[in-house]
């Protein structure tokens, strides 16, 4: 092989390893920070990950809200509609958190699939529900929906 072939195909091959070194990297980095979204049935089915930091969401159950007199550490359940899920969190919640609300909370499920959020988003007006919640809340009522249908009621 002629020497000048031979010197550009060794920089054409560590060009190409030097890419494939920084496309591994840029996806591992990528990996580590997603934050999947999982409804309350997904979470209480078993199908979220423990101890790897997720999204959940879903409309605050109405009565589920507990505050400590002590800290700041409050506990709510959130539901789809089907199933519920508990969240703890520590800090100061959204001024427009309440109960029936929408809500979409970061944070990691713990042994007792509860989740411990270290963030929680709320709505911010009347009409809007995260897309997340939204899309959740309407498989849920259209698995009701058929499963009615099919029993023919």
């Amino acid at each position: 092989m002629h020497p000048q072939r031979k010197k550009r195909l060794s920089l054409i091959a560590l060009a190409l390893l030097g890419v494939a070194t920084a496309v591994a990297l840029a996806l591992t980095a990528l990996q580590q920070n997603i934050n999947l979204f999982y409804t309350p049935t997904e979470i209480a089915s078993g199908m979220a990950p423990l101890d790897t930091r997720i999204r959940a969401g879903g409309l605050v159950v109405d009565g589920s809200v507990e505050r400590s007199s002590e800290n700041l550490d409050v506990r709510f359940a959130v539901t789809d509609g089907e199933k519920q899920v508990l969240i703890a969190f520590s800090g100061i919640l959204p001024d427009l958190f309440r109960e029936g609300q929408g809500i979409v909370a970061l944070g990691r499920l713990n042994e007792d699939r509860v989740l411990m959020a270290d963030e929680v988003l709320a709505k911010h007006d009347e009409q809007y529900m995260p897309p997340e919640v939204a899309l959740a809340m309407e498989k849920v009522n259209q698995m009701k929906r058929d499963a009615e249908a099919a029993s023919g009621y």
